[in-house]
């Protein structure tokens, strides 16, 4: 019988190391995918930290040359959904892949959610890296944060490119998610994220403080006008709530803008069409 329990406790701590050594994935990503190499998102060759006032930030670090911040959507986010995006920078830049608030391995903290907050996040991680101008590229909630970041530090940012966020006021869209459906949609996201995060009893307060500060938020003419650097914005053509139209008006707004719309793509256009969606960016990136 002794022998029994050993056997079983060896057999349970294999599972559990196969588990944790499980490959990351991203939110609803196919399950006949093969995983990723690079664990993004929790990757302890890559990892720091840096505290912002009430709570730490988690990064990670590759490649080399200019630098470039890369910043992930929200809520149904992480860093390892922009994998083929810091696979292909890497090669000739430094990423910068930041995992927000309330994401992945960075802490939630203890004041109300906002976007200053995500932008104060990102500068406290590039201040931690860099001194030089750097590119930013945001996805959804990244994008956002990158739009409100280059109007905040204009002199700071060399270029952005941001992918699935356009203009936004209050009323235009709904934030508010039912917890249990969204959790139920990808059991196995939700399971790998928790066990990164270092408080996951608070995962619903993340969902509901990202629904309040963006049905509070307003993007418009006086954030996107006063934007220095080049700016490339990315969307799909069928993206659920950032339709065309307001994609549109968010990039003429923009004093340097350049616009990519990806054919026949939902809101994760970069994940539907890689491949178009790189040869936007690389073209944009590589422009001295």
């Amino acid at each position: 019988m002794k022998k029994l329990v050993i056997v079983f406790l060896v057999f349970v701590l294999c599972c559990n190391a196969i588990w944790a050594q499980q490959p990351l994935r991203h939110f609803m990503q196919s399950k006949d995918v093969s995983a990723h190499h690079i664990p993004y998102g929790n990757n302890p060759k890559a990892g720091h930290y840096v505290q912002v006032k009430d709570a730490k930030i988690y990064y990670e670090i590759y490649g080399k040359g200019q630098p470039v911040v890369v910043l992930h959507g929200g809520m149904f986010g992480s860093t390892v959904e922009l994998a083929k995006i810091i696979d292909s920078l890497s090669v000739s830049f430094q990423v910068i892949a930041v995992s927000t608030r309330g994401h992945g391995k960075s802490e939630i903290g203890t004041e109300p959610l906002t976007i200053e907050q995500r932008v104060h996040d990102a500068r406290a991680v590039i201040d931690a890296v860099t001194q030089e101008k750097v590119m930013l590229l945001g996805f959804s909630d990244g994008g956002y944060t990158a739009y409100k970041f280059g109007s905040m530090y204009p002199d700071s940012v060399k270029k952005m490119i941001v992918i699935g966020a356009g203009i936004l006021h209050p009323g235009l869209r709904d934030f508010n998610f039912n917890f249990d459906q969204a959790m139920a949609l990808d059991v196995d996201f939700w399971k790998q994220q928790k066990g990164l995060m270092p408080e996951p009893n608070r995962l619903k307060e993340v969902f509901q403080q990202i629904a309040n500060c963006y049905g509070q938020l307003t993007i418009d003419e006086k954030v996107l006008g006063i934007i220095q650097c080049p700016v490339l914005v990315i969307a799909g053509d069928r993206d659920e709530g950032n339709s065309v139209q307001n994609v549109l008006q968010a990039a003429l707004w923009i004093p340097n803008h350049q616009l990519a719309i990806i054919p026949n793509a939902g809101h994760p256009a970069f994940i539907v069409n890689f491949n178009a969606t790189w040869a936007s960016i690389a073209p944009f990136v590589n422009e001295k």
